[in-house]
């Protein structure tokens, strides 16, 4: 039975690995600052057994040092996230996500954890055209937020060959689904989509809506955070790995996909113009992973597409937001 740490879990993304990681029976320690994540998303686990909070911050280095007290594994995936609040704010942008990185690194490092696995971005390829993107060909940062992103990196690399810990970075492609947050103002694209459509508010798409991503659902970076806890594979540690479906669909594309889905629940969404503004700084125009190396060296079998998302991230909102 393992013990694992998730920090940030209780936001999107860590509280769905809570989930899974308790379905799995192991025990749960959540470290979170509520600055971005919600207690509604982890509520369900308050009573589990298995399940313990710490209410802290990563940037206190004591609070990393408790976190860790007797944990075997870390899925570290506290930060601030967005490239728009990057840009708006970048001192506290780089002091949440490179300050608090190296303070649960040094954490991991002193608790003698086995492995930290952590959260790593796509936004580092920055302004590489190369498409597909693969994980040795990076180009220069565009935002604050890639810049901090890929100091992740390369901080992990070094805490690996200097102080032999085993270190993962998983760079997450525009990961959707159920929990995400479709408020405030640096809202992800797709829940905040969602959200607009089911009241009848147009969308509004930055630039002509000809720049394209590759959509991530939820369940297949869980079977990839998974994956890289518990691999005996010796050739897939101290490595960086794209965790994304490997296709691409562009904002029209997926405006089109999602009023499909809900129209299934409300006939009116399809007459809901779509509006355009401009191009948002930092943003990439196109993004694509090869997936071919956590194929090779993970087993990662990614099970769904954006349309097979879309269905089911559509279906926890309108249960949820209605």
């Amino acid at each position: 039975m393992r013990t694992v740490l998730v920090t940030g879990g209780a936001g999107f993304i860590g509280s769905n690995l809570c989930e899974a990681l308790l379905e799995l029976g192991d025990h749960v320690v959540c470290l979170d600052n509520f600055a971005t994540g919600h207690r509604h998303n982890i509520a369900p686990f308050m009573e589990h057994p298995h399940f313990k909070l710490i209410e802290g911050d990563i940037r206190d280095l004591d609070c990393c040092r408790e976190a860790v007290q007797g944990v075997d594994y870390i899925l570290h995936e506290a930060a601030l996230g967005s490239v728009p609040r990057s840009i708006n704010d970048p001192i506290t942008t780089n002091s949440v996500n490179i300050d608090g990185f190296l303070n649960m690194l040094v954490a991991a490092r002193d608790a003698g954890v086995k492995r930290f696995v952590y959260a790593a971005s796509s936004s580092t390829y920055g302004d590489s055209t190369q498409l597909p993107k693969v994980e040795e060909v990076i180009g220069k940062p565009l935002s604050p937020y890639a810049i901090t992103k890929y100091v992740n990196e390369l901080y992990a690399d070094v805490f690996a060959k200097t102080y032999g810990m085993e270190c993962i970075g998983l760079r997450y492609f525009n990961v959707f689904g159920r929990r995400q947050d479709p408020n405030g103002a640096y809202a992800a694209v797709i829940p905040l989509f969602v959200k607009q459509l089911i009241e009848h508010q147009s969308p509004k798409i930055n630039g002509d809506g000809e720049y394209s991503r590759d959509f991530t659902y939820i369940d297949n970076v869980i079977h990839m955070n998974l994956l890289a806890l518990s691999s005996k594979n010796r050739e897939a540690i101290n490595q960086i790995y794209n965790t994304a479906f490997g296709e691409r669909n562009t904002l029209n594309q997926l405006v089109q996909i999602l009023k499909q889905c809900l129209t299934a629940y409300d006939p009116q969404i399809a007459d809901v113009p779509i509006l355009y503004g401009p191009n948002r700084a930092g943003d990439i125009p196109h993004s694509l992973a090869s997936i071919d190396k956590a194929k090779q060296k993970l087993g990662y079998a990614p099970q769904y597409s954006l349309q097979k998302g879309l269905e089911e991230a559509v279906e926890w909102y309108w249960n949820n937001l209605k």
